[in-house]
């Protein structure tokens, strides 16, 4: 998978789609103009996900800018190489989501809601963990 099918041009083609700053922006653009909350939401988090995303992808850099350019920003930090940073990324990813989870906890009184945040943080920060075992 990581080796080939990722780097294909169907895969990468699918990245473009959905990593473009392009398109997102002019997603939240039209959720802000119909006043759709909910488009809104999901635009805007989608948009603060690249945000963050941008600058961690080395080699397996995205066209962020699609369709205007196939640009890649190789940046020199990676959110998964160890060789590039990706142990500190992850440390600092999995003390975010203990930091966030912690204070949804604390907003939120009832039972479910809790149960429903640790589970959530729990899938959040698992791919950290799994990831060092397989490799």
């Amino acid at each position: 998978m990581f080796r080939q099918l990722y780097y294909s041009e169907a895969w990468q083609g699918i990245f473009a789609i959905d990593n473009s700053f392009i398109l997102w922006g002019t997603g939240l653009a039209l959720a802000l103009w119909r006043r759709s909350r909910w488009a809104v939401a999901l635009t805007g988090a989608a948009l603060l996900h690249l945000a963050f995303d941008f600058p961690l992808h080395n080699h397996d850099a995205r066209m962020h800018f699609w369709p205007l350019t196939t640009w890649r920003f190789e940046s020199p930090i990676s959110y998964w190489e160890s060789a590039r940073g990706g142990d500190v990324v992850g440390m600092i990813e999995v003390a975010a989501v203990a930091l966030l989870t912690a204070l949804l906890l604390w907003r939120f009184r009832a039972s479910l809601w809790k149960w429903v945040f640790l589970g959530i943080g729990a899938l959040q920060v698992a791919p950290f963990f799994i990831w060092r075992l397989v490799f």
